[in-house]
């Protein structure tokens, strides 16, 4: 079997942005790929923009690590030239802009949410091409294909912070069972205008679907752990 190692690094993805009452929940898997091969499971595809602002990153590693540099030090200095935090809008902006005057060498999606006291908890989504698009709630990445169906039947307004966490895990966990770009564990960030709060769900406390295994000990695990009792004389 070809493992293709020498493919670019590829966040394969399920990422999810949702608004509720009073914030915003964003959530993400963990898997990020080389070709066929995991080459790390517990990546964070959660990124800090300021302090009230974070995004979603999916597509090409690199190219959604370093267009999430540039827009940091983008709103840094745009911060001290106010002299107040910069809005989820104008951070969705200046990421839209960077996408779109390199969409013909960018291969990344990104979903922008955060809170701020002018327009409160919001989501952008900003697509392949640099198009971005204000929604209730954004998904992105391979995992997505599965849920457009799940979330027109789940998501309404109004939900409470809890619904809200509840709906993006259940979610990230049904694409995890369903793409095989998906996996590892589920991390979700809540923003609201209390700060941020980081929740971290491991992969073997996920709930299982349709016809998914039970997991089981990987051989580090069983290597690491404790041998047999000596025997006694």
């Amino acid at each position: 079997m070809d493992l293709n190692l020498d493919a670019p690094h590829s966040m394969g993805t399920t990422i999810i942005g949702v608004t509720y009452n009073g914030g915003v929940v964003l959530g993400a898997d963990s898997r990020t790929s080389t070709g066929m091969y995991v080459a790390n499971r517990a990546s964070d595809k959660i990124t800090q923009l300021t302090d009230n602002v974070y995004v979603c990153r999916s597509g090409s590693a690199a190219d959604s690590q370093v267009v999430s540099d540039y827009v940091r030090y983008f709103l840094h200095q745009h911060t001290i030239q106010l002299g107040q935090p910069a809005t989820v809008k104008v951070s969705a902006n200046l990421i839209r802009m960077l996408a779109y005057n390199n969409k013909n060498m960018l291969q990344t999606g990104l979903i922008v949410g955060g809170w701020d006291k002018y327009e409160g908890g919001k989501i952008y989504g900003i697509p392949l091409g640099g198009t971005v698009v204000e929604q209730p709630f954004a998904i992105g990445g391979s995992g997505s294909s599965y849920l457009y169906g799940f979330f027109d039947q789940a998501w309404k307004e109004d939900m409470t912070k809890e619904e809200a966490e509840q709906l993006v895990v259940k979610a990230v966990s049904l694409a995890i069972a369903r793409d095989g770009a998906s996996g590892g564990v589920v991390r979700t960030v809540i923003i609201n205008s209390e700060g941020v709060t980081r929740n971290f769900y491991p992969g073997d406390k996920l709930q299982l679907w349709h016809e998914e295994l039970e997991p089981q000990n990987s051989l580090l695990d069983i290597l690491n752990a404790a041998g047999p009792e000596p025997m006694a004389m």
